[in-house]
């Protein structure tokens, strides 16, 4: 199986991709959610709402977005460009962040409306520009390294969370979180529309071609590859969910909580710019997501014992550029070696989709281990979720299609 910068074959038009436009929507996409995903929650709590109630408000888009992923990038493979998909998006967005503050002050139902039409605004986006840069890669695999391209909304989300912090600090947070995530969505539109595909590529169906037929199913080796990759990006839902609270019941200061996630995105960073770098053999679908599978096992053993030790915090949050890192390449990969023509948009939906699911329901098990018997056992309880991953990637790799 080829690397992750693969050059499999693809009937597309002339034109060169553009490494910088491409590295540019990840930059502007992510920084939105760089201040979304730290600071809507700041935002709800200024409205005095109950916590059941921003509890719900919070679960709304992960539901939304296991529903609306898949259909929503599907959509690529009838025709619907990737750049339409993110302009549309991206205003939608904008709308409903600006109607946000009247909603909440109308009627709480209202909010979450917004909340969830937010979220399928949002879901195809980050898919639509992997659908572009593996497109891109396929073409031109000796200028586009998706690693590297992808390497820039890193970056912008580290940045965003950040500057974020400083801005919303001096505006507050009541006024400043939607008004800055409006300006950064219609921001988001603009660059689509402008830096978008420069050419279709060839399995992007022409507006008014003929219907190719039912679309073709996604193989079994990608299928199992995409639920590996999902079960191993779903062992990071202790930290995620309770992460800080652990630490800091532990005694980590809150300078030091926010390093050591500083500590994961950069190490996360540095995978991203050195992929290239390393052996072929290390660069394939299964070996990375064996390498984040492993990884995830010995980071979830190691925070079950870690509590409030740094000279072990520190290393642990160091294997996120592979827990989570090598886990995505490993399922870019694998969707720009095993998708068909047709259901490529499919297959980038349904890597969300699953990670967004299995992430979703290991959560509410966090959240019920954690409060029954605390931070070790519900570390523990992520070991196994990344086992049955690296099953999944055995597995897979037994089916891979014979190629003459």
């Amino acid at each position: 199986m080829n690397e992750i910068r693969t050059d499999v074959p693809s009937r597309c038009h002339s034109g060169a991709p553009d490494p910088a436009r491409l590295g540019l929507l990840y930059a502007v996409v992510f920084v939105e959610i760089g201040v979304a995903m730290p600071f809507m929650p700041v935002w709800l709590g200024t409205l005095a709402l109950e916590p059941s109630v921003i509890g719900l408000l919070l679960a709304l888009p992960i539901a939304t977005k296991i529903v609306a992923t898949r259909p929503l990038t599907g959509l690529i493979d009838r025709g619907v460009r990737p750049r339409t998909l993110l302009a549309a998006g991206s205003l939608a967005l904008a709308a409903s962040y600006a109607l946000m503050p009247a909603a909440a002050a109308v009627a709480v139902p209202w909010l979450g409306l917004l909340i969830v039409l937010n979220a399928a605004a949002q879901a195809p986006l980050v898919p639509s520009i992997d659908y572009l840069t593996l497109a891109a890669a396929r073409r031109a695999p000796t200028r586009i390294d998706y690693a590297r391209i992808r390497l820039c909304g890193s970056i912008a989300f580290l940045l965003a969370n950040l500057a974020g912090g400083t801005l919303i600090g001096v505006l507050g947070g009541q006024v400043a979180v939607p008004l800055l995530l409006t300006g950064l969505a219609l921001l988001a539109a603009l660059v689509a529309l402008r830096a978008g595909e420069r050419a279709a590529p060839a399995e992007i169906r022409p507006p008014g071609a003929a219907p190719r037929g039912p679309a073709p199913p996604l193989p079994p080796v990608l299928r199992r590859a995409i639920a590996a990759a999902a079960l191993i990006q779903a062992s990071h839902a202790a930290i995620y969910a309770f992460g800080s609270l652990n630490w800091a019941a532990h005694g980590v200061s809150a300078p030091w909580i926010g390093a050591l996630w500083a500590i994961g995105v950069a190490a996360e960073i540095v995978l991203f710019a050195g992929l290239a770098r390393l052996p072929a053999r290390w660069r394939t679908p299964f070996r990375l997501l064996a390498l984040g599978g492993v990884a995830a096992v010995i980071r979830a053993l190691g925070l079950s014992v870690a509590e409030g030790d740094l000279t072990l915090l520190v290393p642990l949050q160091g294997l996120h550029a592979l827990t989570f890192g090598a886990t995505h390449l490993g399922a870019m990969a694998a969707v720009s070696g095993f998708a068909p023509e047709g259901a490529r948009g499919r297959a980038q939906g349904t890597v969300g989709a699953s990670t967004a699911l299995v992430s979703a329901l290991a959560t509410l098990a966090c959240g019920t281990v954690y409060g029954a018997f605390g931070g070790a056992a519900t570390f523990l309880m992520m070991a196994p979720l990344a086992l049955a991953g690296l099953g999944l990637v055995a597995l897979a790799r037994r089916t891979v299609p014979v190629r003459p």
